[in-house]
């Protein structure tokens, strides 16, 4: 799929914010979604995306709805940091099929890294389990500021 083609209203994460794909909340305000990658690459894997744009990726983005994505994105990894206590972790960010994005819906990875924990590949990790999600986000939740 070519970088510039028309936004998909059917995308999973357009369902997910419709409300007619479950998700595992973090949270969410007006203008963002946090919640868990139900393939997550490591424990406590959160998606960041954005309830007002249909911006497919970096390019197509409108400068507001990047800026709160971005402070979106820092907010929850300060949350992921707490919560859970990782040596590290990645934002990441994927542009096109070639460069790895699987859902055309702009978005942000967070991915919380240890030393002996390897991390899974990015579409390739199993599914989790719906309860663990649940666990994982109520920890990140609480954390938040």
């Amino acid at each position: 799929m070519p970088l510039q083609a028309p936004y998909d209203p059917d995308n999973i994460f357009a369902r997910i914010l419709r409300g007619e794909i479950p998700a595992v909340r973090v949270w969410e305000d007006e203008h963002v979604l946090a919640f868990m990658d139900v393939f997550p690459q490591s424990e406590g894997h959160v998606l960041i995306v954005s309830k007002t744009s249909t911006a497919r990726n970096l390019l197509d983005v409108e400068p507001e709805a990047l800026a709160r994505l971005i402070a979106a994105t820092q907010r929850t990894a300060r949350a992921v940091v707490k919560a859970l206590a990782p040596e590290g972790f990645q934002i990441m960010q994927f542009n096109g099929e070639a460069g790895g994005q699987t859902v055309f819906h702009l978005h942000f990875h967070i991915v919380p890294r240890w030393p002996d924990r390897p991390m899974k590949g990015h579409g390739h990790a199993p599914m989790a389990e719906p309860e663990a999600l649940r666990a994982l986000a109520d920890r990140i939740a609480a954390a938040l500021d």
